[in-house]
């Protein structure tokens, strides 16, 4: 079963989710920004992606990163603190079969794990 981290607003979010449903796949929408990830979740996505850093996973353009005086150097701490108070942060779309995650830019990326 697949996970797809989801905001609606997002144009490669609705257009991965497009991806998944042409593919008849079974797969449950997390909306992230209703229902924030925890730590732990963070963690186990963090290591689905296969990323050495939680900057891997941020979206740095949004507002919120700036507020927050994030950098490459701040802690791993730091950066899962600013994923947990502002999901905003998180890259989109990202789909996730539970031990292996992709960002869906650009969605064909998901086709993996199809």
């Amino acid at each position: 079963m697949l996970t797809i981290y989801h905001n609606p607003r997002c144009s490669k979010s609705r257009q991965t989710l497009a991806l998944l449903n042409a593919a008849n796949t079974e797969h449950n929408v997390h909306l992230y920004l209703n229902e924030p990830l925890g730590p732990d979740e963070l963690n186990a996505l963090k290591s689905a992606l296969q990323v050495n850093s939680f900057m891997d996973m941020m979206r740095t353009k949004e507002p919120e990163f700036k507020t927050t005086q994030l950098s490459r150097t701040s802690s791993e701490n730091d950066l899962l603190n600013a994923l947990i108070q502002y999901p905003k942060l998180l890259e989109r779309p990202i789909v996730s079969n539970g031990t292996q995650a992709i960002i869906g830019r650009p969605p064909e990326n998901v086709n993996v794990l199809l």
